[in-house]
């Protein structure tokens, strides 16, 4: 049977659960094992798709259309796991089941509770997980912090399964906090000890705690940890902030964390080999030949988290070049105000994100003019397409009025427009145009260039669509529709003659883009800020 590995977390959020789970899914897999990962999260919404980007964070799209948590990027990035629907599981999505088989009938009279019920449902969803994976082992991660109310019941979940599949195929994995008090010039144990004291009250003995530091711990600390926390002192692992996230897994493999994991499952496999990703990956991205500044003119730069995607995607196209890429965030409405030479005179490419409302448009489209007129390779995605054809329009198609019905609905020139199938939508959660779709590439254009085939899958997030109606015009004055989506003739790729790179996609190719594989239209638009440079 599949082996289950329960990752939670202590002490503070943001210690890096997730991709504390993705190392261990790379590390196993370098012992060629198969992995599926998951992601808990304890907040009511049944999924994170009309969330804030100040709330949450980025929303990832998995290829059958789920708004995820973005910690599902991670594990793509990591492993080679293809997380779906089913790998995203939130307490609103258990309640409303649970709810609706109640309302059913299903449960024959019985009064409903978290325990049996809602325990069970969670119990199901990881059992799912593992029949449609096939993986040999399931890491599942749990949102929140231990001592959270809205944590619990998956905790719970976790220590039944314990029960139920037997402890030899279920391993706890807590990451916790040991902080450096630097005024006392000293490293306490205490927010660890105090952690996984609440986690036993609820029933679970760690396995194996993840330690965050900013300091070594010594021997000594590591003996006071095992002692006080129940676990082997071996397993008890030291993680230090790392100039890269990507060498993470290398530095779990020199702790080895993999010998330790496979000794609890009692699970004999091939050695590990870590050697392409250390060498293609974590030696690229930290010893760069080159250096080129993008300028990412987005309306929620002020939480990192917002456009974690594009960020790793910039990495990776860095990696792919041999390049660090150094991202300087524009406020749009700044450059509303202040113009863009002052913003944008020191940077060899500029990229335009996807978001929602109106807020800030007026700037993106100013950014997109600079760098149309001034030859500064541009990428736009999603709702930067949609700006960059609403720029043409307007400035080299004379169609000043040129705007999308989403930011004003009676325009008279509705070059971006609703979708036709979202006409008669009335709830937002999860509605959109959402997953993968195949875009047919026309040849001899930048985009074919960069993926070297006609025929692509990437994943969609959005209601608004450019209007074929002024496709003609456009095209006359030197726009090329690149890639179409041919089912329906939705246009999902734009692109201008006689510039080094000026493309625009209406889909999210950060969402398809590895460390050790970057996507294309990334890894070419930091070739040509290079050249640029």
């Amino acid at each position: 049977m599949a082996k289950f590995i329960f990752v939670s977390g202590g002490v503070i959020s943001s210690l890096g659960k997730g991709i504390t789970s993705a190392s261990i899914g790379r590390l196993l897999e370098s012992r060629g094992l198969k992995v599926s990962l998951m992601k808990f999260d304890p907040y009511i919404n049944v999924d994170p798709g009309t969330m804030n980007p100040y709330q949450h964070g980025e929303v990832y799209v998995t290829e059958d259309g789920a708004e995820t948590d973005l910690d599902l990027g991670h594990y793509e990035r990591f492993t080679h796991a293809t997380p779906a629907k089913c790998n995203n599981i939130t307490t609103g999505q258990i309640y409303n089941a649970v709810i609706t088989k109640e309302r059913h009938g299903d449960y024959l009279g019985k009064t409903i509770q978290v325990i049996p019920h809602i325990t069970n449902e969670i119990k199901e969803r990881i059992r799912k997980v593992a029949q449609v994976s096939g993986a040999d082992v399931i890491i599942a991660e749990i949102g929140g912090t231990v001592g959270d109310i809205e944590s619990l019941p998956f905790l719970e979940a976790a220590r039944q399964f314990g029960l139920d599949a037997g402890r030899d195929n279920v391993l706890y994995v807590h990451v916790t906090l040991v902080p450096y008090i630097k005024c006392a010039e000293e490293i306490k144990t205490k927010p660890t000890q105090h952690s996984v004291g609440t986690l036993r009250e609820i029933g679970i003995q760690p396995d194996i705690l993840i330690c965050r530091t900013e300091k070594p711990l010594s021997n000594d600390l590591k003996e006071k940890i095992s002692l006080f926390c129940n676990v082997r002192k071996e397993a008890v692992i030291e993680a230090r902030d790392v100039e890269s996230i990507y060498q993470i897994p290398l530095v779990f493999k020199e702790q080895i964390l993999d010998e330790i994991i496979l000794s609890h499952f009692k699970l004999i496999c091939k050695l590990s080999d870590l050697k392409d990703w250390e060498k293609t990956v974590v030696e690229r991205a930290l010893c760069p030949k080159n250096k080129v500044t993008i300028a990412l003119v987005g309306k929620y730069i002020t939480l990192q988290d917002a456009y974690k995607s594009i960020y790793e995607s910039l990495v990776h196209a860095g990696i792919a070049n041999d390049t660090k890429v150094e991202v300087i965030k524009i406020d749009p409405e700044d450059i509303e105000k202040e113009g863009t030479k002052k913003a944008l005179k020191d940077v060899s490419g500029i990229l335009v994100p996807g978001g929602f409302g109106y807020r800030g448009i007026e700037g993106k489209i100013k950014a997109i003019k600079f760098a149309r007129e001034n030859k500064i390779p541009f990428l736009g995605l999603c709702l930067g397409m949609q700006c960059a054809v609403l720029e043409f329009a307007r400035n080299a198609c004379g169609l000043k009025e040129a705007n999308s019905t989403e930011f004003k609905p009676k325009t008279r020139q509705p070059v971006i427009s609703l979708l036709a199938e979202q006409g008669g939508v009335k709830d937002l959660g999860g509605t959109m145009r959402l997953g993968a779709y195949p875009c047919v590439i026309k040849k001899n254009t930048l985009a074919h260039k960069a993926y070297g085939r006609i025929l692509v899958q990437e994943r969609h997030r959005h209601r608004y669509e450019f209007n074929n109606k002024y496709r003609k015009l456009l095209e006359k004055k030197g726009m090329v529709f690149s890639g179409v989506y041919q089912k329906k003739d939705l246009v999902e790729m734009v692109e201008l003659k006689n510039h080094p790179y000026f493309i625009a996609v209406q889909f999210h190719p950060e969402f398809k883009s590895r460390p050790d594989c970057a996507h294309p239209l990334f890894r070419e638009f930091i070739k040509a800020a290079l050249n640029k440079k």
